[in-house]
């Protein structure tokens, strides 16, 4: 459908975008100068796959805005070199359809869940019974020192999780990765907590999870990776953990609202221990990938 006369389209830079990630802007405003729709293309300083945030404002859809935003978002990811452009839109909402016509492809599945803490949230299952031969161990912000090396080595955990055609980070994790990515929630002023498994023979972290809570206690708090190495796994370590991090939000943020999480459709055994612990689902994406190249 031709985009309407009076649409017209600002570039923005984003004052919070750091190197080596990049993130361009552009507005979508009618003739009396109203926004009716934004994009936001975000081009990472690792890979080739750029991501998108389009909308459009409900009133303002099926009269061409959002293709006008999407072209010039294609043009820029083109230009830098991107080799792929993938969006995540509400599963069977507008955006499927939109997507489906314009080239793109489903690529991933996410299934939203949120744990409710406080009086009216359930009380959290005992965890699987120990196996023996592991051991727990927490901390807020920086990992230990003695636990650096073997805590970024357990990250390829992650490796093989199930995601789709969508496009996986296979850049490799080391020790100034991990503290880079504690220092980017520490300046975003929210407090990260990450327990690991710990394998008692040679103590070696066999298992992780992440929770990243705001500053402030109050809210919900947000799930980052779990994973258990590939060796390790059929032991109950994932639920130990994930019970151990809901524990200790508890403790430590009393006035948290809830604990949130997004799992791959296709990740069954995670999904079956967010089940449990009590996470019901709240909605689903769906990840939308168009190649350029």
């Amino acid at each position: 459908m031709p985009v309407p006369a009076t649409v017209r389209l600002t570039a923005l830079v984003d004052p919070a975008a750091r190197p080596p990630d990049r993130r361009l802007v552009w507005l979508a405003a009618d003739d009396g100068g109203v926004t009716v729709g934004s994009a936001r293309l975000e081009l990472p300083g690792r890979g080739d796959a750029a991501g998108l945030d389009l909308a459009v404002h409900p009133a303002h859809r099926r009269a061409g805005t959002g293709s006008l935003l999407l072209a010039a978002a294609r043009a820029a990811a083109a230009e830098q070199g991107q080799r792929r452009i993938s969006v995540r839109t509400a599963a069977d909402g507008p955006g499927e359809p939109f997507l489906a016509a314009r080239g793109f492809r489903a690529v991933l599945g996410l299934t939203y869940a949120r744990l409710v803490l406080g009086d009216g949230g359930p009380a959290v299952p005992p965890a699987a019974p120990a196996h023996p031969g592991y051991r727990l161990v927490s901390w807020q912000g920086t990992v230990p020192a003695a636990l650096a090396h073997s805590f970024a080595a357990s990250r390829r955990a992650m490796d093989d999780m199930p995601m789709g055609d969508s496009d996986r980070d296979t850049t490799p994790w080391d020790v100034e990765r991990v503290l880079a990515v504690e220092a980017a929630v520490a300046a975003r002023g929210e407090l990260l907590t990450t327990v690991v498994a710990v394998d008692t023979a040679d103590g070696s972290v066999a298992g992780f999870t992440e929770l990243v809570v705001p500053g402030d206690g109050l809210g919900d708090g947000q799930h980052y990776g779990t994973g258990v190495l590939p060796g390790h796994r059929g032991r109950g370590l994932a639920r130990r953990m994930k019970t151990e991090s809901i524990r200790l939000a508890r403790a430590h943020h009393p006035q948290l609202s809830g604990l949130l999480t997004d799992t791959a459709d296709g990740n069954a055994p995670m999904r079956a221990v967010n089940d449990a612990l009590g996470y019901r689902p709240t909605h689903r994406t769906v990840e939308y990938a168009l190649d350029l190249a």
